[in-house]
Parts: C-alpha cells; sequence; structure tokens
C-alpha cells in the first residue's frame, strides 16, 4: 500500500519521501489495513498567522505551524523549530518521524511537530519572547500536558521553551510545567534534557561498533552540524578516545587528519558568542590552525563514522556515490533521502537511521514530563542511566530484527515501531474483529 501525504501531492516533497520508507518494512510486519489507513494520514493539522510588534514599532506577522501525526500511543510529542525552511511539508514529515521514534523507543506518545518560518538569528532577545508567546497564543487549544507536549528543536532552546510554557500557563491561569519539556531546570525541565540527543547518540554509537570490532582509538568520525547537539556528541567522542577529524557548521568546516581538539573548539565557540544574543554567530571557519573545508567535503571524506547533525537532505542520490564512511549515524532528522539509500546499501555503507540515533532528547523529554507529573525529580545520573538502558535496549533489538530479516537497520527500525503502533491501532478494533464477531 502506498503512503501518500494529503496536503502534499507533489513526488519530490518531504513528507512523500519520508513516507516511502514504509514500503520496505510493509514486507516483514503483519499489520492490519485498517492501521495502515489511519497512519497515511495526520491526525490534525494547524496553519496559524502570528502578528509581532517589531522593536522599531513595525507589525510583521510570521507563519506557524503544529502537526499532530497519531496519537493512538499517548498524546503528541514533538519538537518546535524556528528556522527560515519550515514549511507544512517540512513539519508533517518530522511528525510523521517523531510517530516512529516514539513507538520505536516504547514511549507512551504519538508523533508532533512544529515551527515557524523565520531567520531567528535577525531577531532581538525581545522580539524572540513575543513571537514564542505569541505561537502559544495562536495553539494553545491545540497543546496541552495530555494532548500534544512542545519541545526544543533547530534553532530553539531552553529559554524559548520557558516562554512558551509560561504563556501556556498564563492562559490556563494554572501552572503547566509539563505541557512543554526542555525547560529550564528552575521552571520543571529535567537533568541532562540539553545534552539529551547527543548523549543517546553516543549509547547507540557504543552499542553498534563493537559489533564491527571497530575500537574507538581506530576510528575517525567526521560531523557535519557542530551546533547545541553535534558540538556535544563531538566531544563525548572526543574524550571516550574516538578521532574527531572534521566538524561543520551552517558556514563551512574545519579538517585535521591528525585529529581535532574539540573541547577547545567547543570553548572557543562559546567565548567568542555575545552573551547578548541568543545565538551564535560565530562559525567553525573562524577557526584557521586547520584545513577549512566545505559542508559537502565534509560528507564525503575518507571518515569510517559519518555523522549528519544538521538538516535534512543532506545525502541525496547526487553525492551518495562519493560517500566514503563505512557508517553513518543519522543525528539530523531526514538527512539520508530515500533515493540515497540503496546507492549507499550497493557500496556496503552501514546505515543508522535518525528514528533511532536521535531518539535520547524524546526519551529525556518523556523522563521530563514524567517528573513533572509525578513532583519527583531524578538527578542527573538517574537520567543518565535510565537513558542508557531505554537507548541500548531498543537498539538491540532494532539490531536483532535487522540480523532475522536480512534488511537494512532502518527498515529495522520501522518494523520494530510499526509492529508495536499497529498492535495500539488494532487495539481500537479492526475489520476482521467486527466481521467475525469476537470479543
Amino acid at each position: 500500500m502506498t503512503i501518500e501525504s494529503p496536503l502534499e501531492k507533489s513526488p519530490v516533497s518531504l513528507f512523500t519521501d519520508a513516507s516511502s520508507r514504509l514500503e520496505m518494512a510493509l514486507k516483514y510486519v503483519n499489520i492490519s489495513e485498517d492501521a495502515l489507513k489511519r497512519l497515511k494520514y495526520p491526525k490534525a493539522s494547524l496553519s496559524v498567522s502570528i502578528p509581532v510588534r517589531m522593536d522599531n514599532g513595525s507589525l510583521q506577522v510570521f507563519q506557524g505551524y503544529r502537526v499532530r501525526y497519531d496519537d493512538t500511543r499517548g498524546p503528541g510529542k514533538g519538537g518546535v523549530r524556528f528556522h527560515p525552511n519550515v514549511s507544512l511539508d517540512e513539519v508533517q514529515s518530522l511528525a510523521f518521524w517523531m510517530t516512529f521514534k516514539c513507538a520505536l523507543l516504547n514511549l507512551p506518545f504519538g508523533g508532533a511537530k512544529g515551527g515557524i518560518t523565520l531567520n531567528p538569528k535577525a531577531l532581538s532577545r525581545q522580539e524572540l519572547e513575543r513571537l514564542s508567546r505569541g505561537y502559544i497564543d495562536a495553539i494553545a487549544d491545540f497543546i496541552g500536558p495530555d494532548i500534544d507536549i512542545l519541545a526544543p528543536d533547530v534553532y530553539t532552546n531552553s529559554m524559548i521553551m520557558g516562554w512558551m510554557m509560561d504563556q501556556y500557563s498564563i492562559i490556563q491561569r494554572q501552572v503547566s510545567p509539563a505541557v512543554v519539556t526542555g525547560k529550564p531546570l528552575m521552571m520543571g525541565g529535567s537533568q541532562g534534557r540539553n545534552t539529551a540527543t547527543a548523549t543517546g547518540a553516543y549509547y547507540v554509537i557504543n552499542t553498534i561498533l563493537p559489533k564491527f570490532d571497530q575500537l574507538p582509538e581506530r576510528t575517525t568520525v567526521a560531523i557535519q552540524g557542530f551546533g547545541k547537539v553535534g558540538a556535544v556528541l563531538a566531544e563525548l567522542l572526543c574524550k571516550a578516545g574516538y578521532k574527531v577529524v572534521a566538524v561543520s557548521d551552517s558556514q563551512g568546516g574545519i579538517y585535521a587528519e591528525t585529529g581535532l581538539d574539540i573541547p577547545n573548539i567547543r570553548r572557543y565557540k562559546q567565548q567568542s558568542q555575545s552573551i547578548q544574543e541568543l545565538y551564535c554567530n560565530d562559525t567553525v571557519c573562524d577557526i584557521v590552525e586547520h584545513e577549512i573545508i566545505s559542508n559537502e567535503d565534509l560528507l564525503k571524506l575518507d571518515v569510517d563514522v559519518l555523522i549528519p547533525a544538521a538538516l535534512e537532505n543532506q545525502i541525496t542520490a547526487a553525492n551518495a556515490e562519493q560517500i566514503q564512511a563505512q557508517y553513518i549515524f543519522e543525528v539530523a532528522n531526514g538527512p539520508t533521502t530515500s533515493a540515497a539509500d540503496p546507492i549507499l546499501e550497493d557500496k556496503g555503507i552501514y546505515v543508522f537511521p535518525d528514528i533511532l540515533v536521535n531518539a535520547g532528547g524524546v526519551t529525556v523529554s518523556y523522563f521530563e514530563w514524567v517528573q513533572n507529573r509525578s513532583g519527583l525529580y531524578w538527578t542527573l545520573e538517574e537520567v543518565h542511566q535510565r537513558l542508557k538502558e531505554r537507548m541500548v535496549e531498543e537498539t538491540e533489538q532494532t539490531w536483532n530484527v535487522a540480523q532475522e530479516f536480512s534488511i537494512p537497520m532502518r527498515t529495522a527500525a520501522y518494523v520494530h515501531g510499526l509492529h508495536r503502533l499497529g498492535e495500539a491501532l488494532d487495539a481500537k478494533g479492526t475489520r476482521d474483529y467486527y466481521q467475525n464477531g469476537n470479543h
């Protein structure tokens, strides 16, 4: 059964490409036709206009979105991104991925996502606060601790999440910390949430590479995306003995064959950032001690491990043939197109999918939600231990599915998640149940 978007009929839409990954998985899982029909469409999609009074007195209107793709296993869960390329097609695709990510990690959530189309670096702190609160004003009836829970994503952070939680609480006239995760600690945030995506990816990498006898000290790594996730992961890998030879951000990258001093590079970026700004305007290209390369060059480096940790559609049919890495761990959402997958597979490259590798963020968001609702808060050590147990367990289960059916890890991840989604959807009743009259 072909799954296509009811909102975007273009064959090149991101959603069409994202949903095509299910086609392979359907061959290896027994799922009812009823469940498939329900997974074809998002449960609800919302587009809103957000008027913001700018610092100079002018009025600008921004376009915002929120999509709740599925809530069969629990309330929707997904981040909010601020980026110039945000569109309904992108947000719907991200909500679709979140649906399978939450099922894959066995979290009691469905999939959702949100975003606002803008360049956040062009706004002042006050303008960003007005925009963030305006977004909540526009979608307040669409979200809630038991309906749809927000979190940070690209170019959003704990400060912005705090504004959003506070605005929702104002609207509801009650403190509602569980509506947003990734908040500041003093507003009910969880220990370890800011670094959860990177830490979870680190656990996946350390679970997988020993299966190939790939030792850290003999492993070279290139990371595209030196932001709040990629930079943390780079330092974790560096401290564990991996040789990180290249990193990049939106402006370009640096490369050193003998390995980069990641802690010093991180300190450089942090120190050069103005404390008056929410976002870092500097780039790793400013570090001139190393060879300067482009983002495209980084993807093609002869390294053992390639980690795309930036945005979607970085590895495509156009450049997949030039990829030389043996292992790809997708930390970004959707960095590899479906057309690139068979090319990489033919080259013998192992791809470990985003819905598994970057699931640490939503997992600790789940922990934060649980802590908010119980009023009991965990230490950083407890969070890390629970995260490690969850990531290792689901990585091993996905690996076992891949071995059982001799299929790529991406397909195995969808099989694993689809099995749980199918069971939850079928529990509400199927055609066979009603036709057979069973009770």
